[in-house]
């Protein structure tokens, strides 16, 4: 990424990200034992929603037993820690943002003073592309095959097991090579550890991941993985990030970082991996080894039933020499995904106006799961616009299928102030005229208010002024103060002392 945009300096692994927090004193170490079984959760819990700082557990314990390695929780609690993670502080998400959406769709070129002009783009291109190293800091030591020794949680009463929840999980597609990044596939998969040398791997059947294990079971030949734990904040942000199915995370992750991503030949598997990761496990998922996975407390804020998913066979573990454990803690919001979630919103609309020119803000409420509900502020221009606006946001990219209700307002509504979505509710919606309903479309499996899994419906609620042919009636004229008046109403105020 361009020195332009990023004002943060380089992190080229999760440690760089963790001094730089202690720098800013947003990193507190906790002496004291805390047990990894429900115990941590309650910390990082706390510490999310105080706004306070990344948590490293020096004496994480499992039922009485010390852990092997330091844990380290609540990375990206804070909306300013996560635009960090991107390389900037919170105020330069919308112009990173707009350089984004530059680079996956840039304007032709006119002439070379416009070329030059775009260096940053260009270089932003090549640091994408990875770089491979022979001595990687996550291959400094082999460990026993053994995922029990690892401190993973057990996050909340009624879970089945120890979950891993920050994992980075890599694979790439049959027939392709190695050596062959721009395939591969990164997705944070939730991972429960069920033996020393078997964890299933939760991915859904649209994910990546999901994809690529069904082309190699079609050829009857088990699937190559690696899981990165504790990689560097770029990788992890990229990795969750919707990115559409052509880009590449992992090229991704360098734009992000401002520099280009190390990899490594894994030692058991025909893979690369992230070579700064903390951890590194290998394996193979075997065509229909599958094990039934859950019941886990999920980001809906219940427990989703257990289902049968694939099981990744470890081959091997490797680590640094003095590794951390990278957790969090999924859960009804606020909860660190959804806090992800809101930043990546902000990240995203530059995009998004590119393909929705009216589009001028969008709002996905934490407290609704951070994609089930959208509200939508456009500038309207002709009647029928606010349905054509909820159908392009369903329809343009993936976690959209997902958002089972829109609310379309006006450019003089807050679409992040309740009141103001509420106020345009009651005097610009109605129930019969302005509902759009869909039956049997995707939705997540984790929604129990869906009738079928996997399909429910949707529903879009027009809160747009009406013209035209919406309306057969005129529509009255919004009472507001003089602004002469209201100015001299503050001064006066102010100077009696009741001003802000």
């Amino acid at each position: 990424m361009s020195d332009a945009f990023r004002s943060l300096p380089v992190f080229p692994d999760l440690r760089a990200f963790l001094s730089w927090t202690a720098a800013e004193k947003n990193l507190a170490v906790l002496p004291d034992r805390v047990d990894l079984r429900h115990e941590m959760t309650a910390f990082q819990q706390a510490a999310l929603r105080a706004g306070g700082p990344v948590l490293r557990f020096n004496c994480a314990h499992l039922d009485g037993q010390p852990a092997t390695m330091p844990v380290i929780g609540n990375l990206f609690g804070t909306e300013a820690r996560v635009a960090a993670g991107l390389g900037v502080r919170p105020e330069g998400i919308a112009d990173l943002g707009a350089f984004l959406a530059a680079l996956r769709t840039p304007a032709p070129v006119d002439g070379w003073r416009d070329a030059l002009s775009r260096w940053p783009v260009l270089r932003a291109a090549l640091q994408s592309r990875p770089a491979l190293v022979k001595h990687a800091p996550a291959q400094q030591e082999t460990a026993p095959t053994d995922l029990t020794r690892l401190p993973v949680q057990i996050p909340w009463p009624g879970d089945a097991g120890p979950l891993i929840t920050w994992p980075v999980v890599i694979t790439r597609p049959h027939g392709s090579e190695a050596r062959d990044t721009a395939r591969y596939n990164l997705g944070v998969y939730r991972a429960q550890v069920i033996g020393p040398d078997r964890m299933i791997l939760r991915w859904l059947s649209q994910r990546g991941g999901a994809a690529h294990a069904r082309s190699w079971a079609a050829a009857a030949e088990p699937m190559p993985v690696v899981v990165a734990l504790g990689a560097d904040p770029a990788l992890l942000l990229s990795a969750a990030l919707p990115l559409p199915e052509t880009v590449s995370e992992l090229a991704f992750s360098g734009v992000l970082r401002g520099a280009r991503p190390q990899i490594t030949p894994a030692q058991t598997v025909p893979m690369l991996a992230p070579a700064t990761a903390e951890i590194l496990i290998e394996g193979f998922v075997h065509p229909g080894d599958t094990a039934m996975e859950g019941p886990f407390g999920d980001h809906t804020g219940y427990n989703n039933p257990a289902e049968a998913y694939p099981v990744l066979q470890v081959t091997r573990i490797t680590h640094r020499r003095d590794p951390l454990y990278l957790t969090t803690v999924t859960g009804r919001p606020p909860d660190e995904p959804s806090v992800i979630g809101g930043v990546f919103n902000q990240l995203a609309l530059p995009s998004m106006r590119a393909q929705i020119p009216e589009l001028r803000d969008l709002w996905l409420p934490p407290a609704a799961c951070s994609y089930r509900m959208a509200v939508v502020q456009i500038a309207k221009r002709y009647p029928g616009q606010a349905r054509r606006v909820m159908m392009a946001l369903w329809g343009m990219l993936a976690q959209f299928s997902y958002t089972k209700m829109i609310v379309v307002v006006d450019e003089d509504i807050n679409p992040r102030n309740w009141d103001d979505i509420a106020w345009a509710l009651s005097t610009r919606f109605d129930p019969a005229r302005d509902t759009l309903l869909m039956d049997g479309t995707p939705m997540d499996h984790l929604d129990f208010s869906a009738p079928r899994m996997g399909l429910a419906g949707k529903i879009g609620l027009d809160a747009t002024t009406k013209i035209g042919a919406e309306t057969g009636r005129g529509w009255a004229e919004i009472i507001r103060p003089d602004p002469a008046h209201a100015a001299r109403a503050e001064a006066v105020l102010r100077a009696a002392g009741w001003g802000a």
